[in-house]
C-alpha cells in the first residue's frame, strides 16, 4: 500500500495555489462537460466558494440548448444572490458569453463562471462552438478564458478520461472538477487524467449541498484511496 500511495505521489501534483482575481479585468471561468456530469450544479458550488473567499461573482448561464440548464442556474444565482447573465433558448453562447464579460467589467465583478452547453463529446459542430467562445472571450482579454474546468463524473472511470481526451484537444483544459467522490469512494480518475493528460484536479464535489466542495487535497484523496 505505501509503494502505491508513493507512486500516486508521484504522479498528483502537490495541492495548487488557489484560484485568485486578477487586477483590473475580470477572471473568466469556463465550466465545460457532458450532460449528467453535475456541471450546472458545479458552477453554483464553485460561485459559493468564491464568494465565501469574498470574491465577486458574475454568473452566465451559456448552456443555452437546455431551457431546464439556465432554469436551475437561475435558481442557484437567486439564492445566492449573484446576478445572471441569460439569453434566449438556443441563443449563441459566444454571444452570451461576449455580453457577460462587458457586464462584468462594466460591474467590475472579478469572476465571471460561464456555464457552458453539457456537450456529448463526440459531436465535432459543438465542439466548434467551445472554440468560437473561446476566440470570442479571447477579443477581450488575450489570457480569458483563464480557467477551463471539466467536470467529471467520479463514477464514470474510463469514460471520463475519453471526455478530457476530447476536451483537452479542443480547446485545452486547466482543471478538473471531479464530482460524486462521495459516491464512487475512489475516483481513480483523477490519477489517469492527470498521468495521461496533466490536467490537475481542481476541486471536488463531495455531496448534493451547496456547500459539499472543495479545493482538491491530494493527501486526503491518496489516504482515501487506500
Amino acid at each position: 500500500v505505501k509503494v502505491v500511495g508513493e507512486e500516486i505521489g508521484r504522479i498528483l501534483p502537490e495541492n495548487l495555489a488557489p484560484i485568485q482575481p486578477q487586477t483590473a479585468k475580470p477572471k473568466v471561468i469556463l465550466l465545460l462537460g457532458v450532460n449528467g456530469t453535475g456541471k450546472t450544479t458545479s458552477t453554483a458550488k464553485l460561485a459559493r466558494y468564491l464568494q465565501q473567499n469574498r470574491h465577486s461573482v458574475l454568473l452566465a448561464a451559456a448552456d443555452t440548448f437546455r431551457a431546464a440548464a439556465i432554469e436551475q442556474l437561475g435558481i442557484w444565482a437567486e439564492r445566492l444572490g449573484v446576478e445572471m447573465i441569460r439569453g434566449q433558448y438556443n441563443a449563441d453562447p459566444a454571444a452570451l458569453c461576449y455580453e457577460a464579460y462587458q457586464a462584468a467589467v462594466k460591474r467590475e465583478i472579478q469572476f465571471l463562471i460561464c456555464d457552458t452547453a453539457g456537450r456529448m463529446h463526440t459531436k465535432t459542430n459543438l465542439m466548434a462552438e467551445l472554440e468560437k467562445v473561446k476566440r470570442t472571450l479571447g477579443k477581450q482579454d488575450p489570457a480569458a478564458p483563464h480557467e477551463r474546468l471539466l467536470v467529471v463524473d467520479a463514477t464514470t472511470g474510463s469514460n471520463a478520461l475519453s471526455q478530457a481526451r476530447e476536451f483537452q484537444s479542443a480547446i485545452g483544459l486547466t482543471g478538473l472538477i471531479v464530482t460524486k467522490l462521495d459516491g464512487s469512494g475512489k475516483g481513480g480518475i483523477v490519477v489517469a487524467i492527470q498521468d495521461e493528460l496533466g490536467i490537475p484536479t481542481r476541486f471536488v464535489g463531495t455531496g448534493e449541498k451547496i456547500n459539499d466542495f472543495a479545493p482538491f487535497d491530494r493527501r486526503a484523496y491518496i489516504d482515501n484511496l487506500l
